[in-house]
């Protein structure tokens, strides 16, 4: 039996797993979908004081409260800044670290960090003329999504909490290349705002070396858009079993 910890990115909640969740706990594994909080169906709890800690307090919390240990944590988007910190922090909780299309920083970057400078300013703009500080959610088909699977996953997202947004994230990465790590590249379409990262996770100097070095690292690609819990969850049950 295995550990499993998902995390969603931004403008999700833990409702975007139902594909893989729930294989995963038939097969008789542990397992938990973490909605952060502003989100889903903690949406109400929406307010200008959620910040990337709060998100990062969500997480461990989960872990501590389920007493979990050798946890395949599985971050999705955004939620790399949130696995990061946690390899960080309490890597000797997690067995595998998994980056599904997700942002992999470097030290002292924000989620924004990366992104094209016309995107950065448009969310800062959008979250600063909002009443709770937010980003918007964005179309859901840029992710690739079609037919039903754009429908349901539409009707689901929610605002974010914008001052995750800018926050700079410090963290040690000989620690978290401590942990083993799996990238999953979702290409078919590739999104745009996670395009920076590929380069990095195929660079053997990332993290001056130490993403390559430690536990080791592997990038997995996937012909799917960015939601592939959504779009190819089979695929990506798969892989996180590997991570098992």
């Amino acid at each position: 039996m295995a550990n499993f910890v998902l995390v969603h990115g931004a403008w999700h909640g833990g409702w975007c797993w139902q594909r893989v969740q729930l294989p995963l706990a038939r097969a008789g594994h542990r397992v938990h979908a973490v909605t952060l909080t502003g989100v889903g169906e903690r949406a109400h709890l929406l307010s200008p004081a959620i910040t990337l800690e709060t998100h990062i307090a969500d997480v461990a919390g989960a872990i501590e409260a389920e007493e979990l240990h050798d946890v395949v944590l599985a971050v999705h988007s955004y939620a790399g800044m949130i696995g990061t910190a946690l390899a960080d922090r309490m890597g000797r909780r997690l067995r595998h670290l998994v980056y599904v299309d997700a942002v992999v920083p470097q030290p002292g970057e924000s989620w924004g960090s990366t992104h094209a400078p016309a995107t950065r300013e448009a969310r800062i703009a959008g979250a600063a003329a909002s009443d709770d500080y937010s980003l918007a959610v964005p179309d859901p088909a840029a992710y690739g999504l079609q037919g039903a699977d754009l429908d349901w996953t539409r009707r689901r997202l929610t605002a974010h909490p914008g001052h995750t947004y800018e926050a700079m994230l410090d963290f040690d990465p000989v620690r978290v290349a401590a942990v083993p790590r799996t990238f999953v590249s979702c290409t078919a379409p590739a999104l745009p705002t996670i395009d920076p990262i590929r380069p990095r996770v195929a660079d053997p100097g990332f993290w001056n070396g130490a993403w390559r070095a430690g536990a080791g690292a592997r990038v997995v690609e996937l012909a799917t858009g960015h939601d592939p819990m959504i779009s190819l969850p089979a695929e990506l049950e798969q892989i996180l079993l590997g991570c098992a």
